[in-house]
């Protein structure tokens, strides 16, 4: 099965907590702090691989989650980071995020990578609160933790020439002829389900071709298979475009080069650009003087030169190869697609948030509360004044009183809840 559109979700590890320990051993029975830090949570990382055509792996496996960072221990033991989650895309996959549709990163070249998700901080441990003031914090800070996130895959074929037409126009059987593809071929639409890539070699030199399937008239705007792959055109870098001069499917092959140019065009205006050989295939079907009349017609109704091929007999299929390869010689490789900048992982780390419960509960929220709640014990005398502090200093109990906090009103902050007293 070919896929080349997922959505999966990816999630960076949570960082370890902080260790709260003292000092204690044979020469030291009441030693200071010495708890250590938790360890980073794993990354999320994406990896071009030129091993893989398709996004199939993506079929039955959608999660990918990095591991999460160990906890500190005493002694000073920092924990372990988590590992690294590295998830391999074929090469020209996009990745696009789904809340705004804007395209986050393209993995054009192989082993070519992108830093999707960092791992959660880890945790201090309770030696890191040791001050002047503070000579023996019994608290310590839990590890950052990180939020799943959903991104669409979108894999855009990379291939120097394109084989674009009508279905049975003869795509597959030149594919076959030109390189070491080995598509199926049938005398029946929509024969070929996904684009098939061959590498064709000339003259010691080497290019990528891939078979377009599916172009009908109407497939930019939904018909046939055509707009699902006309995507996989736009990497490409010349055009072969096939048109069955023998009719043999009761079709005119003037009109079909007129079509499916039209197909390309409402599709995407850069599509129209890329240099294009037109192809007349199935000659072996015609007598001389048929074909002769057929070459008058396009060149008098389009004003364009072509080559002549047989896939069948092979004739005209070398000079073809010779033709495609001496002006891709004097086309440069399409650069990857230009990524707007733009921060997927972007962390929310000043916002406050101040909201009501159906019981009156105040509840404040946002990630500036998320990072400053994960150091506070209020089982501890020290940490739950530093607490209360720190609210004043943020300006939280204001903001709450703005909202109508009055003495005796409840307060819910993460998992601390406390009545509000003046």
């Amino acid at each position: 099965m070919f896929l080349d559109r997922v959505k999966i979700m990816i999630k960076a590890g949570n960082g370890g907590n902080g260790s709260t320990s003292f000092l204690r051993n044979a020469q030291t029975m009441k030693g200071g702090p010495d708890g250590g830090e938790g360890g980073k949570g794993g990354n999320v990382l994406f990896k071009a691989t030129k091993n893989q055509t398709t996004l199939y792996s993506f079929r039955f496996k959608k999660k990918f989650v990095a591991g999460d960072g160990e906890n500190g221990a005493q002694k000073l033991k920092t924990g372990a980071n988590g590992k690294d989650v590295v998830i391999e895309v074929p090469c020209g996959t996009v990745l696009i995020d789904p809340k705004t549709n804007k395209i986050i990163a393209d993995l054009h070249k192989d082993g070519e990578t992108f830093l999707a998700l960092k791992g959660g901080n880890g945790g201090h441990g309770n030696a890191y609160y040791k001050s002047s003031i503070k000579q023996a914090p019994n608290y310590s800070q839990t590890g950052e933790v990180t939020k799943q996130r959903e991104v669409i895959l979108e894999l855009k074929t990379i291939a120097d020439v394109g084989l674009v037409g009508f279905p049975n126009v003869g795509k597959s059987t030149l594919l076959s002829c030109i390189s070491n593809a080995n598509p199926k071929i049938a005398n029946y639409p929509f024969t070929t389900l996904y684009p098939n890539l061959g590498v064709c070699e000339v003259k010691g030199q080497t290019f990528v071709v891939a078979d377009i399937p599916g172009l009908i008239e109407g497939a930019s705007e939904g018909q046939g298979l055509g707009h699902y792959f006309l995507k996989h055109v736009e990497r490409v870098r010349l055009i072969l475009h096939l048109l069955d001069v023998s009719q043999s499917e009761g079709r005119d092959f003037v009109e079909d080069y007129f079509k499916i140019n039209e197909e390309l065009g409402k599709y995407s205006e850069e599509l129209t650009k890329i240099p294009q050989i037109v192809v007349f295939s199935k000659i072996d079907l015609l007598d001389q003087e048929t074909l002769e009349e057929r070459r008058a017609i396009f060149k008098e109704k389009t004003g364009l030169d072509h080559i002549e091929i047989s896939g069948a007999s092979m004739q005209g299929v070398e000079n073809l190869k010779l033709k495609t390869l001496e002006i891709l010689s004097k086309i440069p490789p399409k650069p990857p697609i230009e990524v707007e900048e733009f921060d997927f992982d972007k962390k929310d780390e000043h916002s406050i948030v101040i909201s009501r419960e159906d019981d009156g509960t105040f509840v404040v929220s946002g990630g500036r509360i998320d990072n400053f709640a994960r150091g506070v014990v209020l089982s501890d005398s020290l940490s739950f004044a530093y607490f209360q502090n720190r609210l004043k200093e943020m300006g939280v109990i204001d903001m709450l009183k703005e909202r109508g906090l009055k003495n005796g009103d409840v307060v819910k902050i993460k998992d601390i809840v406390f009545e509000y007293v003046e």
